[in-house]
């Protein structure tokens, strides 16, 4: 299997019950294998099997619980 490792910058976090929220978001979604999401530098690192998911497909899902989320870098 092939993984890809995606940096998104996450805005709207402002305590760990937001960090827990966009974790369990993220490892809910399809295809991905690991999330760590980061208070202290607003942001979260995904690793994921591209053939199940992408880059906006992981953004659509953090906007819907209402942050707000970018793309920093993919790897």
């Amino acid at each position: 299997m092939t993984t890809q490792t995606l940096t998104l910058k996450i805005e709207g976090m402002t305590c760990n019950g937001c960090v827990n929220s966009v974790n369990r978001i993220l490892n809910a979604a399809a295809g991905v294998i690991q999330a760590d999401t980061s208070l202290a530098e607003q942001q979260s690192i995904i690793r994921f099997d591209p053939s199940q998911t992408d880059a906006a497909a992981l953004i659509a899902a953090i906007e819907e619980a209402g942050f707000d989320a970018a793309e920093k870098y993919m790897l």
